[in-house]
């Protein structure tokens, strides 16, 4: 093969790679999301209705909305992962899981552990604004508010993963 033509390839191969690997957290590349996309923009403002943990103190942290429900398979499966990542960076994240059931509903399901900030909205302020029709549906915020992930974390090919998040905090922790 010509020498110029392998070296344009390569060229090719690599500015594909820098653009998937660049982009990938930071645009939905053609993902399918069960809600309204606001990547790379403001958050709205975080409301709950009734707080079943303590606050968390989100300042200068960056922050993952977790939408969820007791009675979803998906969600429940995603929750030890999401424990595992509360412990390993609570550091630099919170992570808060928002359920639009009642208190006793979520409270009650003694099968399920969460060891990370947890509410509910039973009006589902948040999940309207975001229009969130499939959960689970997480959202990533970094600590100026803008959010870097979207999506069904579980999503095949477009996984929340502990690589994703770590990409995120790398790029986006104040320096």
């Amino acid at each position: 093969m010509d020498k110029k033509l392998t070296t344009k390839i390569v060229a090719a191969l690599l500015l594909c790679l820098t653009v998937t690997f660049g982009y990938s957290q930071e645009s939905n590349n053609g993902k399918k999301l069960w809600a309204k996309s606001i990547i790379n923009e403001k958050a709205p403002q975080l409301a709950v209705e009734q707080w079943l943990s303590e606050t968390p103190n989100t300042k200068g942290k960056f922050v993952l909305v977790d939408f969820w429900a007791t009675w979803c398979g998906p969600c429940r499966k995603v929750i030890p992962e999401l424990n595992e990542w509360q412990k390993k960076y609570n550091e630099n994240l919170v992570i808060i899981g928002i359920s639009d059931e009642t208190a006793d509903k979520v409270k009650n399901a003694k099968d399920i552990k969460i060891d990370y900030y947890n509410a509910i909205d039973t009006q589902g302020k948040l999940k309207k604004e975001l229009e969130v029709k499939g959960i689970p549906h997480c959202i990533l915020i970094d600590p100026e508010g803008i959010v870097r992930w979207e999506g069904f974390p579980t999503l095949t090919d477009h996984e929340l993963t502990t690589a994703v998040i770590e990409d995120i905090i790398k790029k986006y922790s104040k320096k």
